[in-house]
C-alpha cells in the first residue's frame, strides 16, 4: 500500500508549496532514484527541490525493522518537522545534529551514507523527498518489510560514486508528458463571502486533498472586503483502472478543500500560524458520467474550530472549482453498458440493551460487497455508526452524508441534493411491511437506535452488472454484515501487545441482514429499500441462503485493527484532522454469566491459556452468543440500494402501443357510402317528381292552363285529354325516355333495398317479388306525388327507438332469466346502433364470457381496442382473455401497456401482479400489488381531503349565517362557489402526505360509527375487492377467485361481508347453491344490516324455487332505506311472487315501483297482469300496450292483449292478438289454457273457431 501511495503522481502549479512526488519502487521492488543530478536553473522547476530533497521520515522504518535508528544513520535535525537543507558538496550528512524528538512520528529523518549497518550497503544520498509531514505520514501508513528496506538499500547503493555528492531534481513535467497521462485536474479559482465566517480574515490559502493525499497548497490571497479571494490554483491526480484512485474510488471519495487561515506573525515568532476557516466537497462523479470537465460551486462549511457563530443564515460561501480530464473516464460502450449502484444505509433499530452509550468507545460498523470490476468484489464498509437514546425520530427527509471520518467542518458531510425520503411503510420491500408491524416500526424508531445516514457508491462495468444479474438469480439473498468493535486507544511509545493482536482479534454482536434482491430483475426497478432483520452470523446459514462461504468482516479485519479512537475510515483520513491521543484503555474484562449478558469477551488471560481448539470454540460460541441478541431485541436494519439503470430495462410504451398494433391493427376508418336503401328511395322520388314535371308542362302545353268556368271538368273531357296526352307521348318517344330514366332507380331499389342479386329458383317467386315491388313502387310514387302537389308533407307514422339505457336493461334482464338468444339479440341491436362505441363492444363480450365463448369474447374485446389501441379496459379484457386461452406473452404485453398507458389505475396494476402471481413471478407480483395499493392511498386521500373541505365550507357557511344581514339571505345548501374552492380531481398528492394520514391512530377510524341514513357501515376498501367488483362485472370468474384468494389472506380482522358476498355472487352464477348460503350466513353474521346480502340471498331463495324464504329476504330488502345494488330485479322477483300467491294489490305496486326505477317490458307487462286479474281493463290495456310498444315480441303480453279485447268484445283486435301470441310460441301452458277457455265461452277471438 505505501508502495501504491507512493507512486501517485501529484502536480501542481501556481503556488507555495508544489509538489510532484516521483515513483518509490516498481513491481521488482527496485526503487527509481532520481532521474537526473541537477541543480537549480537546470532544469529543475523549483528550487525547493534541492533543499527538501534529502529528507525521509523512518520512524515506521525503524520500527519494524530490528535495527536501531542510529545504525541506519538517521539523524534528527531541529525540531519535528523541520526542513534539512541539502547538504554541501563533501559534507557527511552523518554529521547533522540529531532531532529534538528522535522517536516521534513527525520528525523528519535523513538517511547519511557514513553509518550503514553491519553487512548493509551505504545508504544512499537520498530516499525520498516528502514535502510536509502531514504528507509524509498519509505516505508511510503503511510500514516497509525488511526485505523492502534490503531492496532499497542494494538499489540506492549505484548512486554512490563519483556523482554522490550531486543534488538530484525531479523528472521535467511538460505540458506534453502530462497528456499522456491519465490526470483529473482540479483548479479552484476563487472563494466567495469568506467574511461571512469570519469578519477578520485578511490571508488565506487552500488546500485540497483527495483519498487521504494532500495534493497540494494554493499560494496565500488577501481577502477583498466583500470576502473574495482569488487562488487560480490548480493540482492533480492519477488515476487508473484497478490503482489506488480507481474508479471505485472516484465513485464514492470527493476531494476535500480546506480554506486555510494565515495568521500575522507575533513578535520572536519564526514561522506562521494557520488555522482551518472552512471545507467544502467536491463530488467526482460526474467524470464517471462521460464529462470532461464540468464546473461547480461548491458550498464552503465553517470549521468546527472557527468562530462559526459569527456566519449569517443567508451567507452564501463557496468555492469556484473547475475539474476537468484529458479524455473520458470511460469509454462510450462502459458507460452505456455499465451502472453505478448506490446503498444508503440509514439506522439499526430496536437494538440489543447491551448497546450503551457509557464504557470503552464503540465502533458500530456495516458490509457488504459488490462486484464492481468484473469478478472483483469491492466491500462497501460503513463504519462510526452513532448509538441515539430514546427520543424523537430522525426527521424526513434528511440528507444523506459521505462517508468521511475526522472532517473539521460537519456540515461538509451533507450531499448535496441527495436526502432520505421515508414513506410508508406498505412501500417498502424489505420484511417489516405489514400493517401489523406499523406499531413494532413507530416504537423502535423513537427508542435506542444507531444511526448511519451514509451513502456509498460504486461503478459497475459491464462484465460486474452482468455477474450481479446472475448471482441475483441463482441466490436472491446479499449478506449485509453487522458488528460492533472497541474502539483501539492510541498512545505514544512502543505498540503494546494488544495493538499487535488486533488482527486475531474476533469480531464481536457479528450479526447479518438478509436483503432480497431479486426485486431489482424486475423490469424498470431501479430501487429497493425497506427494513431487514439482523439475525445472528453462521456459516451454514449464511452459506445456504447466500451462497457464499467468507466473511466480509473477518476479510477485514486486519483493517479494522488498524482504527484508533478519533480515527476513521481506513484511506478517508485527513491530515488536518489529528487524533487527540490518549493512554491504553484495554483492561482485563471480568467473566460473566450468559444469562445476565452475552456482549462481553472472555479475558485476554483465559484466551492465552485456551488451545488452538478449545479457543476456536469459544470464539464461536461468543459470537453466536452476541449474535443470539439481535433476534431477542428485534433487531432491524433500514437500507436503500438503488441503479441508475436498471438490471433488466422495461419496455417502453411505444414499443407495447406497437405490439398492440401488430397483434390488433385499428380497423380504417370506412369510406362514406353514397348508396344504401334509403339514398335509392329518395333518387326513385326525385325521378318521379322530375317525369310529373314533364308531363304537367305537356299537359299545359296541349290544354293550357286556364280551367273551365265551372271549375270542373267532366269525366268525358278528361278521358279524351288523356288519350289525347298519351299518344303526344308515345308519338314524340318522351314515354320511353322516362321508362328508362325510371329503369335506372326502380334497379336500385331492388338491389338495395330488397338485395335481390341473383335470379330467382321458381317462376312463382318472381312473379310474388314483382307484385310486392310493384305495390311498393306505387306507394313510394304516391308519396313522392304528395310531396310534390302539397306544401306540408304526409308526417311518417311515430317509431319507437330505445336507448342505449333501455337496451342494456333489456339485455341485463334476459341474462338474469337465462334467455341468452334475446340478450343476445338485444346486444347486437346496440352495436348495430353505433358500431365504434366501444363500451357496446365490451359489454357483448363480458357477455360471451358468460356463456363461456371465450373466441367470440376475444374478437368483441379486440374489435373495442382497434377502435381505440389506448383504451385501458379494452387492453385489461384483451389480457384477461388472452390469459384464458393461455396466451401469456400477449396477455403481458396487454397488462404492461395497460400500466404503462394509465399508471394511476388501481385495477391495472391489480390485474397485473395476478397475473405474474399465475406466472410464478412472485417478485413482480409483489411490486405490482404494492404499486396498487399505493395509487389506492393516494385516490382515498384525495378524496378524504375533498370530503373535508366540502364539510368546512358547510359548516363555515352554518357558522357564518348569523353574520349576514337581511340584504344577503342564505341559499339552501352549499353556496354557489364552494365548488370552484374545492381542490381539482387531477391534483395529486404527495406520499409523504399519504404516510402522514396512515401514522395517524388507527382508533379515528374504528370509531366512527354507521351513518344513519345507510343503516350499515362499509368496510374499507381494498386493492383486490376494486378488482373483483370489476371482473364481476365482465363475468371473469378465474380471476375473481384468485383475487378473493388474496383478499382473504390480506384482511387482518377474518374476512368482510363484502368478500363473502363477492363470492356467494361466484357460486350464484356457478350454481353451486350449497357453499353460496354459506358465505351469505356468514355475510349475514358479519353486517346484518346490508342489503345486497339479503337481496342477494332472496336471488338464491328464488332460484331454489323457496318461494316463501325469497319473499322474506325481498320484502327486508326493499324495506331498507338505502336500496341494493340489484334492486330492479328484486322488484321483478318480488312482483313474480305476489303474483303467484294471488296478492294482486302488492304486486301492482311492487311492479309500479319497479316501472318509476327502470321502466321496462316486464315491468309493464306485471302492472297489466295484476290490473287484469283485479278486474281494472283499462289500466290494463294501457299497461300492457306499453309493454308491447317496448316489446312486440313478447308472446305473454299479446296473450293479455287477447284476453283483455275478449273482455271487451273486440273480436278483430282478440283474434290478431292471439295470431301474434301463436306466432311467436306462447309456452305459458297456464295462459294458453285460460285464453282458449275464454275464446270457447266467449265464441270468439279463434279464427279456428
Amino acid at each position: 500500500m505505501a508502495t501504491a501511495r507512493a507512486g501517485n503522481r501529484m502536480q501542481s502549479s501556481r503556488g507555495v508549496g508544489h509538489t510532484l512526488t516521483p515513483s518509490l519502487g516498481g513491481r521488482d521492488g527496485s526503487v527509481a532514484g532520481p532521474p537526473s543530478p541537477q541543480g537549480p536553473g537546470k532544469g529543475c522547476p523549483h528550487p525547493r527541490w534541492r533543499r527538501d530533497w534529502h529528507t525521509l521520515p523512518c520512524a515506521k522504518i525503524s520500527r519494524r525493522l530490528p535495527i536501531s535508528r542510529d545504525k541506519l544513520g538517521c539523524r534528527g535535525y531541529g525540531k519535528p518537522g523541520a526542513v534539512l537543507p541539502a547538504p554541501a558538496a563533501g559534507e557527511d550528512p552523518g554529521s547533522r545534529p540529531a532531532a529534538s524528538e528522535p522517536g516521534s512520528r513527525g520528525s523528519r529523518w535523513f538517511f547519511g551514507c557514513s553509518s550503514a549497518p553491519p553487512g548493509l550497503p551505504p545508504a544512499p544520498r537520498a530516499l525520498r523527498w516528502c514535502s510536509s509531514s502531514s504528507s509524509c505520514r498519509s505516505s508511510c501508513d503503511t510500514q516497509p518489510s525488511r526485505s523492502h528496506v534490503l531492496a532499497v538499500f542494494d538499489s540506492c547503493r549505484a548512486m554512490e560514486g563519483p556523482s554522490a555528492t550531486k543534488e538530484f531534481c525531479p523528472p521535467d513535467t511538460s505540458e506534453s508528458q502530462l497528456s499522456l497521462r491519465n490526470v483529473v485536474q482540479i483548479t479552484v479559482v476563487k472563494a466567495q463571502d469568506l467574511k461571512s465566517i469570519k469578519s477578520d480574515t485578511s490571508i488565506t490559502l487552500v488546500r485540497v486533498e483527495y483519498n487521504g493525499v494532500i495534493l497540494g497548497d494554493s499560494s496565500k490571497a488577501d481577502v477583498s472586503p466583500n470576502g473574495m479571494a482569488n487562488y487560480n490554483f490548480t493540482t492533480s491526480f492519477e488515476y487508473s483502472t484497478d490503482g489506488p484512485n480507481s474508479w471505485v474510488d472516484i465513485a464514492q471519495k470527493p476531494a476535500l478543500l480546506t480554506v486555510i487561515e494565515v495568521l500575522q506573525k507575533e513578535k520572536k515568532q519564526k514561522e506562521e500560524k494557520t488555522m482551518p476557516l472552512g471545507q467544502a466537497v467536491l463530488d467526482l462523479l460526474p467524470l464517471l458520467q462521460g464529462q470532461c470537465s464540468f464546473t461547480v460551486l461548491a458550498p464552503l462549511y465553517a470549521a468546527s474550530t472557527s468562530p462559526s457563530e459569527s456566519l449569517h443564515p443567508e451567507a452564501k460561501c463557496a468555492l469556484e472549482v473547475s475539474v476537468c480530464t484529458k479524455k473520458p473516464l470511460l469509454s462510450s460502450s462502459q458507460l452505456s453498458d455499465g451502472n453505478f449502484l448506490s446503498v444508503t444505509l440509514e439506522a439499526a433499530y430496536s437494538v440489543p440493551e447491551a448497546f450503551v452509550p457509557t464504557g470503552p468507545s464503540q465502533n458500530y460498523m456495516a458490509c457488504l460487497q459488490i462486484p464492481a470490476l468484473g469478478k472483483k468484489e469491492v466491500p462497501l464498509l460503513f463504519m462510526n455508526g452513532i448509538l441515539k437514546l430514546d427520543g424523537e425520530k430522525e426527521p424526513l427527509p434528511r440528507p444523506k452524508k459521505w462517508s468521511l471520518a475526522n472532517i473539521m467542518a460537519p456540515g461538509a458531510l451533507n450531499i448535496p441534493n441527495s436526502f432520505i425520503l421515508g414513506g410508508p411503510y406498505e412501500d417498502e420491500d424489505g420484511e417489516l411491511n405489514k400493517t401489523k408491524d406499523r406499531e413494532f416500526r413507530i416504537q423502535a424508531e423513537s427508542m435506542k437506535r444507531i444511526v448511519w445516514d451514509k451513502e456509498r457508491r460504486c461503478y459497475l462495468d459491464p462484465a460486474a452488472v452482468l455477474i450481479l444479474k446472475n448471482r441475483i438469480a441463482e441466490c436472491q439473498y446479499w449478506p449485509v454484515e453487522v458488528c460492533r468493535m472497541p474502539v483501539t486507544s492510541s498512545s505514544k511509545g512502543k505498540t503494546s501487545k494488544a495493538d499487535k493482536g488486533d488482527e486475531d482479534r474476533q469480531i464481536f454482536f457479528h450479526g447479518v441482514a438478509y436483503v432480497n434482491m431479486m426485486p431489482l430483475l424486475c423490469p424498470g426497478v431501479k430501487r429497493i429499500r425497506g427494513a431487514f432483520r439482523v439475525f445472528p452470523y453462521q456459516d451454514s446459514e449464511v452459506l445456504e441462503k447466500t451462497k457464499r462461504q467468507q466473511s466480509v468482516l473477518r476479510d477485514l479485519r486486519p483493517q479494522m485493527g488498524l482504527i484508533k479512537e478519533g480515527s476513521g475510515t481506513p484511506g478517508t483520513n485527513s491530515s488536518l484532522s489529528r487524533a487527540v491521543p490518549s493512554k491504553a484503555q484495554r483492561e482485563d474484562k471480568e467473566k460473566m454469566s450468559r444469562e445476565q449478558e452475552f456482549n462481553r469477551r472472555t479475558s485476554n488471560t483465559t484466551k492465552i491459556q485456551l488451545s488452538g481448539v478449545a479457543e476456536e470454540a469459544a470464539s464461536v460460541t461468543s459470537v453466536s452468543l452476541d449474535g443470539k441478541q439481535y433476534v431477542e431485541a428485534g433487531t432491524f436494519l433500514v437500507m436503500e440500494i438503488k441503479l441508475d439503470k436498471a438490471l433488466v430495462p422495461k419496455r417502453l410504451q411505444e414499443e407495447l402501443t406497437r405490439r398492440v398494433k401488430e397483434m390488433i391493427p385499428p380497423r380504417p376508418p370506412l369510406p362514406p357510402r353514397t348508396g344504401g336503401a334509403k339514398k335509392a328511395v329518395e333518387d326513385y322520388h326525385n325521378h318521379v317528381a322530375s317525369i310529373a314535371v314533364a308531363i304537367l308542362s305537356e299537359y299545359h302545353e296541349l290544354f293550357g292552363k286556364q280551367l273551365p268556368d265551372q271549375g270542373a271538368t267532366d269525366h268525358q273531357t278528361l278521358e279524351e285529354q288523356r288519350r289525347q296526352l298519351n299518344f303526344e307521348l308515345n308519338s314524340s318517344g318522351k314515354y320511353f325516355a322516362f321508362k328508362e330514366q325510371l329503369k335506372y332507380a326502380v334497379v336500385k331499389i331492388v338491389r338495395e333495398k330488397y338485395l335481390k342479386t341473383t335470379a330467382f329458383e321458381t317462376q312463382e317467386q318472381f312473379q310474388a317479388f314483382l307484385s310486392e315491388l310493384y305495390v311498393y313502387l306505387v306507394d313510394q310514387m304516391h308519396i313522392a306525388l304528395n310531396q310534390l302537389l302539397y306544401e306540408e308533407a304526409a308526417s311518417p307514422a311515430p317509431r319507437i327507438r330505445m336507448t342505449d339505457e333501455q337496451l342494456w336493461l333489456f339485455a341485463r334482464e334476459a341474462e338474469v332469466n337465462k334467455d341468452y338468444k334475446l340478450a343476445s339479440l338485444y346486444h347486437q341491436q346496440r352495436i348495430a346502433q353505433d358500431q365504434h362505441n366501444i363500451q357496446y363492444w365490451l359489454d357483448y363480450g363480458a357477455f360471451c364470457l358468460l356463456l363461456e365463448d371465450t373466441f367470440k369474447a376475444q374478437e368483441c374485446f379486440r374489435e373495442a381496442l382497434s377502435l381505440d389501441p389506448h383504451h385501458v379496459r379494452s387492453l385489461l379484457l384483451c389480457g384477461i382473455v388472452a390469459v384464458m386461452l393461455q396466451h401469456y406473452e400477449e396477455a403481458e404485453i396487454f397488462f404492461e401497456d395497460a400500466c404503462c398507458l394509465e399508471p394511476s389505475n388501481v385495477i391495472a396494476w391489480t390485474l397485473s401482479g395476478l397475473f405474474c402471481e399465475l406466472q410464478n413471478n412472485n417478485i413482480q407480483a409483489e411490486m405490482a400489488f404494492r404499486e396498487a395499493k399505493k395509487k389506492l392511498q393516494v385516490q382515498q386521500a384525495r378524496e378524504r381531503s375533498i370530503s373535508g373541505q366540502g364539510k368546512k365550507q358547510i359548516s363555515a357557511t352554518s357558522v357564518g349565517s348569523s353574520s349576514l344581514g337581511p340584504e344577503q339571505p342564505l341559499p339552501e345548501g352549499v353556496p354557489d362557489g364552494s365548488a370552484k374552492e374545492l381542490p381539482e380531481a387531477g391534483e395529486e398528492l404527495t406520499l409523504a402526505s399519504v404516510a402522514q394520514e396512515e401514522e395517524a391512530p388507527a382508533s379515528e377510524a374504528a370509531t366512527e360509527e354507521p351513518s344513519p341514513v345507510s343503516g350499515h357501515s362499509k368496510p374499507p376498501c381494498t386493492i383486490f375487492m376494486k378488482a373483483v367488483e370489476f371482473l364481476t362485472e365482465v363475468n371473469a370468474i378465474q380471476f375473481v377467485r384468485m383475487a378473493l384468494a388474496h383478499e382473504l389472506l390480506s384482511q387482518q380482522g377474518g374476512p368482510s361481508s363484502a368478500y363473502y358476498l363477492a363470492l356467494a355472487r361466484t357460486c350464484l352464477l356457478k350454481e353451486e347453491f350449497s357453499k353460496c348460503e354459506e358465505c351469505l350466513c356468514e355475510a349475514i353474521r358479519i353486517d346484518f344490516l346490508n342489503p345486497d346480502v339479503w337481496a342477494q340471498k332472496g336471488h338464491l331463495c328464488y332460484l331454489r324455487r323457496d318461494l316463501q324464504e325469497a319473499k322474506e329476504c325481498y320484502e327486508r330488502t326493499v324495506s331498507f332505506v338505502e336500496d341494493a345494488a340489484d334492486m330492479h330485479f328484486v322488484y321483478l322477483r318480488l312482483g313474480s311472487i305476489y303474483l303467484e300467491d294471488k296478492e294482486y294489490g302488492k304486486a301492482k305496486q311492487i311492479y309500479l315501483q319497479a316501472c318509476k326505477s327502470s321502466a321496462s317490458c316486464l315491468t309493464w307487462l306485471g302492472v297489466g297482469i295484476a290490473c287484469y286479474r283485479l278486474g281494472e281493463m283499462v289500466e290494463a290495456e294501457d299497461a300492457l300496450s306499453e309493454a308491447n310498444a317496448l316489446n312486440n315480441s313478447n308472446a305473454e303480453v299479446w296473450a293479455y292483449l287477447a284476453l283483455v279485447c275478449l273482455q271487451g268484445g273486440r273480436q278483430l283486435e282478440a283474434e290478431q292478438c292471439y295470431k301474434y301470441a301463436s306466432k311467436l310460441g306462447l309456452d305459458d301452458s297456464a295462459l294458453l289454457q285460460e285464453l282458449h277457455a275464454a275464446q270457447q265461452r266467449l265464441g270468439f277471438g279463434d279464427p279456428s273457431l
